[in-house]
């Protein structure tokens, strides 16, 4: 039922399963009339149905399928989820780390150069600087021969030479004060000429000022240009044309160079988290381990005591624990070692079991996990390969074990396994001109019989054949 929550299936006690393909292929499939994906319905045959053919038993050579088994015979569900939960935060803490210092990384290699940049823009004391000033500074000290012969020159004109504006403009001012008394526009005119001879002696004064400050410097000239030019070299080098511009470049700098710092203390506190989910991992792990090692001496003898009425008295079942890295499964890798006759070492299943000997070691896996796992229908397809007389006789009692808990179908050539089913079913192909189709049918007694009587001796049984039918029929009785 839980199943059917988590899938948004409609659930009843007794389940429809239905599948409608049309003539032009397409398909469509519903589980009580829910409609459902194929990837659907197989997740619902897994747990309804387990089919066992003669390609199945070559999973018992797998190590995967020889944990499992374990874990299924033993119970450890609980554990093992507790523990692939406990290795899944482990695996996702370690991929971001994996992913943090790969980032760490490629950061630090643009840091270096970033850094690099940083320095440069500090160096430079960007905060403090007024280009504008500093141009003007330069220009002023480049042009100071020419700048100060013209100031001379102008102190010249204005108070210095024979006929100095100053001078000019006094008598000027002592001419008009002579005539001021006569008309009001003299004494204003007087009045302008005083106002301009006290700017042009201001003037002057500037401009004295101004020539005593010229010198021409050349090391200050020099200092000046270099530091001109390592703010132009890096206006160039980050495309801009202000100092503004440059303080904004290294402040972000600035803040890059933070975040990579926070970047290191995440993979730091990251590998704390890494650590102590670890240290649960191994824990879950190493008592997954013991219980395994635990089950193991029970289900070998369990199993060799089942292939010992499977006619294989001198089985021997080893298990190898070999301890590994961390996996999705545990901490070790488990294969099982098997050997058939007395005398010979047990070795891996892939190595030393025959076809026949594969299939009866996974009927026997079958047989003691089917209750476990509680699968409601179990199938074997011509399990029976390669068994006959007493060995199938066992494997039948055994069968018939399973039939009290689980549907148990079997598809089988053996006359013995037949009779002994609860009911039984034939197989059949008919043909036209045109196709071929098979049927299934299910017999009567009496057709049962002469079924049976067929599988002994032929298509036409003979009167002893029929006999031996019906005492085998006659033996479930």
């Amino acid at each position: 039922e839980d199943l059917f929550e988590q899938n948004h299936w409609e659930y009843h006690p007794q389940t429809i399963i239905r599948r409608e393909i049309n003539t032009n292929g397409k398909s469509r499939a519903f589980i009580n009339d829910s409609p459902v994906t194929l990837d659907g319905l197989k997740t619902l045959g897994t747990q309804l149905l387990d089919v066992h053919s003669q390609n199945d038993s070559l999973k018992l050579g797998g190590q995967h399928f020889q944990r499992d088994v374990l874990d299924i015979f033993g119970q450890h569900r609980t554990l093992v989820e507790e523990y692939q939960q406990q290795f899944n935060k482990w695996s996702q803490l370690k991929e971001e780390s994996h992913q943090l210092i790969s980032e760490s990384k490629q950061r630090q290699q643009e840091a270096d150069y970033k850094n690099f940049l940083l320095k440069e823009l500090e160096a430079v004391s960007l905060d403090t600087v007024a280009q504008e000033q500093l141009e003007s500074s330069l220009k002023v000290m480049e042009h100071a021969e020419e700048i100060k012969i013209n100031l001379q020159g102008c102190l010249q004109l204005l108070e210095v030479g024979e006929f100095n504006v100053e001078e000019q403009l006094a008598a000027a001012i002592q001419m008009l004060n002579k005539i001021q008394q006569y008309a009001l526009p003299y004494d204003a005119l007087k009045e302008r000429l005083e106002s301009t001879l006290i700017e042009i002696k201001d003037i002057a004064n500037e401009l004295q000022d101004l020539d005593d400050r010229i010198e021409h410097n050349p090391k200050q000239i020099q200092e000046l240009q270099s530091q001109l030019d390592g703010i132009y070299r890096l206006q160039n080098k980050h495309s801009v044309d202000s100092v503004e511009a440059l303080i904004e470049i290294r402040d972000q700098l600035d803040k890059e160079s933070n975040k990579l710092e926070y970047l290191e203390q995440s993979i730091q506190e990251l590998q704390v988290k890494i650590n102590k989910a670890e240290t649960g991992m191994i824990a879950l792990g190493t008592e997954l381990q013991a219980r395994r090692k635990d089950t193991f001496p029970h289900f070998k003898q369990c199993m060799e005591d089942l292939l010992n009425k499977l006619g294989m008295e001198k089985s021997n079942l080893q298990c190898s624990f070999e301890n590994t890295s961390p996996g999705p499964f545990g901490l070790e890798r488990i294969q099982w070692l098997f050997s058939a006759n007395k005398g010979v070492e047990p070795q891996p299943l892939k190595k030393v079991a025959s076809g026949g000997e594969f299939s009866r070691l996974m009927f026997c896996v079958k047989y003691l996990i089917a209750d476990k796992v509680s699968l409601p229908t179990i199938i074997f397809d011509e399990i029976d390969t390669g068994i006959s007389g007493e060995v199938a006789l066992q494997m039948i009692d055994m069968m018939q074990e399973m039939a009290r808990n689980h549907q148990v179908v079997t598809i089988s050539h053996l006359p013995q396994f037949a009779a002994k089913g609860d009911h039984h079913y034939y197989v059949y192909k008919e043909s036209d001109s045109i196709t071929t189709s098979s049927g299934i049918k299910k017999l009567t007694n009496q057709e049962r019989l002469e079924e049976i009587a067929k599988m002994l001796g032929g298509n036409n049984p003979s009167d002893i054949a029929l006999a031996n039918a019906r005492e085998l029929m006659g033996a479930e009785e």
